[in-house]
């Protein structure tokens, strides 16, 4: 995920240590300058400690919807619920769920390998429904700090009642910012994702997770497309 499982490491990759931060510090204060390999790798390291904690996260989008994260350990299971449906990852299935007619139906599908990393392109409905995960926002921040043409700005805020520190990226291709908070957690996001403007907030942050967060809706229709499966 997510944050999908912990067997999702850091999709960031090594970035470039000599080059630095712009923003709030100048080029000639260099000896205060933030590398952007030293930003980008705490900013991700955080996401990335995240995979392994317990925690349910909502989120505030445009226009009153909300969306959440919910993630538990042992095994490593994580939901992403956004309007209209949601996509759960469990070490048996990953089940993608669609309102159609005020009703949901959902479908199962074989779990990424163990040991394997879920690739990005299985959050591709939870972004475009306006829930950016984490693993794309890692993504977002690496392909940042290779670009040399990219500025970057470090600010701190508090989002939920909770420390946040953000960057505020500047590219060619669009500009994003993202805030994470202490925890790890994506606390807030707003910039372009698959070509479609995405702003998200988080609102409330509990270490506790619903006994029911990673079943089916109660009602839904279920369709199991594994191998094997009915």
């Amino acid at each position: 995920m997510p944050a999908a499982s912990t067997k999702l490491r850091m999709l960031a990759v090594s970035v470039i240590a000599s080059l630095t931060v712009t923003g709030c510090q100048t080029f000639e204060d260099a000896g205060r300058a933030m590398g952007r390999s030293d930003l980008v790798n705490d900013l991700a390291a955080r996401l990335d400690r995240a995979l392994e904690l317990t925690y349910s996260a909502d989120y505030q989008l445009p226009g009153g919807q909300a969306a959440g994260i919910v993630q538990a350990q042992d095994p490593a299971r994580s939901a992403y619920i956004y309007p209209g449906g949601r996509l759960t990852v469990t070490p048996d299935a990953v089940t993608r769920c669609t309102e159609t007619g005020g009703r949901m139906a959902c479908t199962l599908a074989t779990p990424p390998t163990p040991g394997t990393k879920p690739t990005v392109a299985l959050f591709a409905e939870a972004n475009q429904q306006g829930l950016v995960t984490p693993p794309v926002v890692i993504g977002m921040l690496t392909a940042a700090a290779l670009d040399p043409e990219a500025v970057i700005k470090q600010s701190d805020t508090t989002v939920a009642g909770r420390h946040a520190s953000c960057v505020e990226v500047q590219r060619a291709d669009g500009n994003f910012t993202a805030c994470v908070t202490t925890e790890g957690v994506l606390g807030s996001f707003n910039g372009p994702v698959d070509g479609k403007p995405t702003e998200l907030a988080l609102s409330r942050y509990s270490e506790t997770v619903q006994k029911d967060a990673f079943d089916p809706p109660p009602g839904a229709g279920v369709v199991d497309r594994r191998p094997g499966g009915s």
